[in-house]
């Protein structure tokens, strides 16, 4: 089995957008021996690249290069800089792209990323076409948002790209967090408007009545961090147990999904055995200090249940869609 592999080369950025959960007290770098070190352990099939503007990252074309010398698919999450700076060479090295556009006009999305970003992303998108690569906008779900995901659909139609949604994690403030009601407001938004490509958020899954709801978190899908931390889930709190790093790979290699980190998330809450969410997320419920309980958006522990309609896209081949929590619509 190989593994899907997200990573954060850099939490340098060249924006400050209010909702990012990346850490901001200091910049770290992944560098290309731990990179190595990494695929020499590991049997790694793709690499996502997220958390800073990795770009930015000083060995960013080395890493690339290598990982595509290794036949490792490749993908990037961009706010437009990284995407639109690379030479063609590079960019023609990713198996997809994505651009991260969290509202449907462009004063909405200048208000929370900065000025010009609009117009940026789009000149990215128009340049990943010109390449022939796929494309998707990558947008965060969160209370601000919720409401316009049928929009959202639409605008990523009109662009040719797929959709991807995250749910916001509350890594660094409550400001952005979705109450149950937007939560299941926003997927209904959602499925509405778009055919699913996929689904892996756990929760969802549930209520669409999908088998196997166990996240990949803890299983097939593996973090490292920008400080080569090794973790099930990119908004783990890394706090009660000390993670590996990128430097014990070497004498651990597929052993470090045994560290208590991945444990945790791959346990089931004995208070959800029986329910249909086996827990649901284990990052949400380990940021909200209740790994032991539901996932706080799940409906059985309520009493109620969700009218989730929904349709099947064509299967596509996305890197994203294996090592993450996510949702991808067409």
């Amino acid at each position: 089995m190989s593994y899907s592999v997200g990573i954060g080369l850099t939490n340098a950025c060249n924006l400050a957008c209010a909702h990012c959960y990346r850490p901001t007290e200091r910049i770290d770098y992944v560098p290309l021996e731990q990179i190595q070190a990494i695929c020499e352990s590991l049997p790694v099939g793709s690499m996502g690249m997220g958390t800073g503007e990795n770009i930015l990252h000083p060995q960013f074309e080395a890493i690339v290069r290598y990982l595509h010398g290794r036949g490792v698919k490749l993908s990037i999450a961009s706010n437009g800089h990284s995407i639109m700076t690379m030479s063609d060479e590079l960019l023609a090295m990713f198996n997809d792209l994505e651009l991260s556009i969290d509202y449907p006009t462009a004063e909405q999305q200048d208000a929370l990323r900065g000025p010009g970003n609009w117009d940026l992303v789009h000149r990215a998108i128009e340049r990943c076409h010109a390449a022939g690569k796929s494309v998707s906008i990558l947008a965060t779900l969160m209370c601000t948002n919720y409401h316009l995901m049928d929009r959202m659909v639409e605008l990523a139609r009109s662009l040719g790209a797929h959709l991807r949604v995250n749910v916001y994690q509350a890594v660094r403030t409550d400001a952005f967090r979705l109450t149950y009601e937007q939560f299941w407001e926003a997927y209904q938004r959602l499925f509405s408007a778009g055919k699913v490509v996929s689904c892996s958020e756990p929760i969802v899954r549930a209520a669409m009545g999908l088998p196997d709801v166990a996240s990949p978190c803890g299983h097939n899908s593996i973090r490292f961090d920008m400080r080569g931390r090794i973790i099930p889930c990119v908004y783990w709190p890394v706090v009660e147990h000390e993670p590996y790093t990128i430097a014990d790979l070497p004498g651990r290699g597929e052993s470090v999904l045994e560290h208590p980190f991945f444990a945790d998330a791959r346990t089931i809450p004995s208070t959800a055995a029986a329910c249909p969410c086996q827990g649901g997320c284990a990052s949400r419920r380990a940021i909200n200090g209740r790994l032991d309980d539901h996932d706080e958006y799940c409906p059985w522990a309520r009493g109620e249940t969700i009218d989730l309609a929904w349709e099947a896209a064509p299967a596509v081949d996305l890197v994203r869609s294996r090592n993450v929590c996510t949702t991808i619509v067409a």
